[in-house]
């Protein structure tokens, strides 16, 4: 398989976590797929270091200027993004290697960069939801929409507010390698789940802590992978080789909830995800998520949410049609 060059481009006072939750996730792909492809570098104005906004120093892989071809290519963001946008050399190298790659990108107010380059003008982006009204203020040719955690609108994607860079760089493993390995790679992050684009930055579903307990850790991730076990409180506690109730006072200190409630949780969610994302019928997304039939699925998904799953799935695929972005 041919090596995907990846390029993240940071500057002095970028966001840490912009670049190292990108950086990180590929660089996981790549111990975790049976096919390792990527090249991940970082790439700045004449290769020099760069002092993020936490003050911690970053050194540089690659001297912008130097780089030639690239196939995904990622703007960070930072609290530098406006100086960084005001430097013409600097957009102009994002400018020359957007026509180059097959992909670019940008993390959080790295949205700023695109837009000065002009690579954003009549595309549906993102950006973090308090510079959301900055960006389209500054850039009225920009359709900035503050809601979702990514915008995909042809070959260019924005992300919003720092981890939402993770999502996105998940989604384009996915693209690459299949949801298996972007499933993987989520977990080996303890990033819990992937979620699609179209999600809410202030989003309905739930997120879980990353708990530090091992037994806890191990039976959160029997829970992910197989959904569609059986995963009743005692068969839980066996695998884990633990009483019920050490497994249900440990859930209880860790999480905040009994076991039976997490599983719940999650099979929701999955299937929130399964439901927004797939065409796969709803009597068959809830047997992958471990329900007994699409009517108890119906039930849960309504407690839960507000909505049925076929009145989310219709809501979701108007969305994305709407706004021409791609699964």
């Amino acid at each position: 398989m041919a090596h995907r060059q990846v390029v993240v481009i940071g500057y002095e006072d970028a966001e840490l976590v912009d670049i190292a939750s990108v950086t990180t996730a590929f660089s996981l792909a790549n111990r975790l797929g049976a096919n390792p492809s990527y090249e991940v570098s970082l790439a700045t104005i004449g290769g020099s270091d760069i002092r993020c906004e936490t003050g911690l120093i970053l050194r540089a892989g690659v001297p912008l200027e130097t780089v030639r071809e690239v196939d995904t290519l990622v703007v960070s963001g930072g609290d530098g993004h406006r100086r960084a946008a005001a430097s013409r050399e600097l957009t102009g190298h994002i400018k020359r290697l957007a026509g180059r790659s097959r992909r670019v990108s940008s993390v959080c107010t790295g949205a700023t960069l695109l837009a000065e380059a002009g690579l954003l003008d009549g595309r549906r982006a993102t950006t973090h939801w308090l510079y959301a009204a900055e960006l389209a203020a500054g850039y009225p040719a920009v359709l900035v929409d503050a809601s979702p955690i990514f915008v995909r609108d042809g070959h260019v994607a924005t992300s919003g507010g720092v981890t939402a860079s993770l999502d996105l760089t998940m989604a384009f493993i996915e693209e690459d390698h299949g949801a298996e390995l972007a499933r993987y790679v989520a977990m080996g992050m303890v990033a819990y789940l992937q979620r699609p684009g179209n999600q809410a930055q202030m989003s309905i579903f739930t997120t879980a802590p990353n708990p530090d307990n091992l037994v806890v850790r191990q039976t959160l991730n029997r829970i992910l992978t197989r959904p569609d076990a059986d995963l009743s409180t005692e068969t839980l506690a066996a695998l884990a080789r633990v009483s019920t109730r050490q497994l249900t006072r440990l859930f209880h200190q860790h999480l905040g909830e009994p076991p039976g409630t997490t599983v719940r949780r999650i099979r929701l969610e999955i299937g929130a995800r399964l439901t927004a994302t797939t065409e796969l019928p709803l009597s068959r997304v809830a047997r992958r998520c471990g329900f007994r039939s699409a009517e108890t699925f119906r039930q849960a998904f309504v407690a839960q949410y507000g909505v049925s799953p076929r009145v989310f799935r219709a809501t979701q695929t108007r969305t994305r049609s709407a706004a021409g972005v791609s699964d």
